[in-house]
């Protein structure tokens, strides 16, 4: 996994990703200075390198001399690219964000651009400007180029003019002529949030989904249109990705579509962010979005092991009511009464690793990756009456005697619950990465650092579960990356 870490363990900021010649271009800020903006480079999408920064803040009086904010490359019809980023100035004390321009022909260097109509500003009548400007500080950042047939528009994070001060977010539209930039009414105002940040925008399938990350509850959420200037509507489930998942920006890639964004340990603003494995971007029959994983894992696998040749299961807990069986290649596990563990010794500490479970019974049921031989780990919870997934930390805490255990909550996420209590996951562990998809959708998505299992599996209470077309598939190991890698 990537992280920008220094001198603290949270200096990533926000991510554009460009993908040119097989190669894939990262750009991120550095916080909390704003100082510049961070340039690495990847064959794969997934390990990185640091190379030279694309750009730094502005001279002494240039309106971004303050701090620099998010960005979005784009290519250009002669061969260059443009990159449109926010600055901040410090003249204002960096209340008036604005959106200006960088150009390069190698995506390493980069000049900043000065036409007549750049920066951009928010203006009235559609947004917030200096005079009516409640929060005393105007959001107008986070620029994303949108090409639509023959016309250009630059979608940025804004305030609609009017509304209840906290639910003015809005996505501004800016129309590019032959004389620049021109302000049209927001393409997405919801009267929901208070701002809706790195928008992005992708035509699917004859349709318009527009993604947005939400600071309410750091969640990345998006909508959907039949036409792109709207109306935008919500679906009953508009998370695309569960919360501590954040800036998300939906990535080219050839025929893929490619979800990054950076993930918050703790779900706090100020904790350590790290980037984690790219998301694939897919419609469901309903004109829904999901995701599924990222088509270059395939290319790190080393071995497959099947089921029949997994190393041998143990019950952790030795309760009496439990039992695990091997029936002609089928694992079956139950425990009538509490709790039973059923592990096995991990083949290597990055895998994938998939299967089919199935429960019967009113009981719990989940996947284990248990680190020692009390049973601490992540569990992840299958909840196959009500569509419900959980992943939690749970063990023993040695600092604490009132309190001698770990019980965090870190992710939590839905599923479709078929006729049958049956479904397909998939587990990915890589570094400090875990993610699962259930049918084939990616439900879980996070990256904590608390525990690095020995054994896998899964634990039962009151119910009964099999496992059976199971797979195993060793991975390369990660690559230790530029900034610290521990907790």
């Amino acid at each position: 996994m990537y992280t920008g870490s220094g001198f603290t363990d949270w200096e990533i900021g926000d991510v554009e990703v460009h993908v040119h010649n097989g190669v894939y271009h990262l750009f991120h800020l550095i916080i909390p200075n704003h100082d510049y903006i961070a340039h690495a480079v990847s064959k794969d999408g997934i390990s990185w390198s640091r190379v030279k920064n694309a750009m730094f803040v502005g001279d002494p009086g240039e309106w971004d001399d303050d701090m620099l904010w998010t960005m979005d490359v784009a290519d250009c019809e002669d061969g260059s690219f443009e990159m449109f980023y926010t600055g901040l100035q410090l003249e204002e004390k960096g209340v008036n964000q604005r959106v200006g321009r960088a150009v390069s022909k190698d995506l390493i260097n980069w000049e900043k651009t000065f036409p007549k109509d750049l920066p951009l500003e928010s203006k009235a009548p559609y947004y917030e400007e200096v005079n009516n400007n409640p929060r005393t500080w105007l959001s107008f950042r986070d620029p994303f180029l949108y090409k639509n047939k023959n016309l250009e528009y630059l979608l940025i994070c804004a305030r609609a003019s009017s509304g209840p001060v906290y639910r003015r977010g809005c996505v501004a539209a800016y129309k590019r002529t032959g004389e620049g930039f021109e302000p049209c009414k927001p393409i997405l105002f919801p009267l929901a949030y208070d701002d809706i940040e790195c928008p992005s925008l992708i035509e699917l399938g004859g349709r318009f989904y527009l993604i947005g990350s939400i600071r309410e509850d750091i969640k990345v959420r998006y909508w959907h249109s039949d036409s792109f200037d709207g109306e935008y509507q919500s679906f009953h489930h508009d998370v695309l990705m569960p919360q501590g998942n954040y800036a998300a920006r939906v990535v080219k890639d050839g025929d893929h579509n490619l979800v990054y964004g950076f993930y918050f340990l703790d779900r706090k603003v100020n904790s350590k962010r790290v980037l984690p494995p790219p998301k694939e971007l897919a419609v469901d029959s309903e004109g829904k979005l999901y995701l599924k994983s990222f088509y270059k894992w395939a290319d790190k696998v080393v071995e497959t092991y099947t089921q029949k040749a997994f190393p041998s299961v143990e019950a952790m807990y030795n309760n009496p009511t439990a039992k695990f069986e091997n029936v002609q290649g089928k694992w079956w596990m139950t425990s009538r009464s509490g709790y039973e563990l059923f592990t096995f010794e991990r083949i290597s500490s990055a895998y994938i690793w998939e299967g089919t479970i199935t429960m019967e019974g009113i009981g719990k049921c989940g996947l284990l990756l248990a680190e020692g031989e009390d049973g601490s780990g992540y569990y992840i919870s299958l909840d196959f009456k009500s569509g419900y997934v959980q992943i939690r930390a749970w063990g023993f805490n040695p600092d604490d005697t009132q309190n001698n255990f770990v019980f965090k909550n870190l992710q939590t996420n839905q599923f479709i619950v078929g006729n049958e209590y049956s479904a397909d996951f998939k587990l990915i562990r890589y570094g400090h990465y875990i993610e699962l998809s259930i049918n084939k959708i990616v439900k879980l998505t996070l990256i904590d650092y608390k525990y690095s299992e020995s054994r896998i599996g899964f634990y039962t209470a009151s119910s009964i579960i099999t496992l059976s077309n199971s797979r195993y598939s060793v991975l390369e190991n990660p690559i230790e990356e530029y900034g610290t890698q521990n907790k």
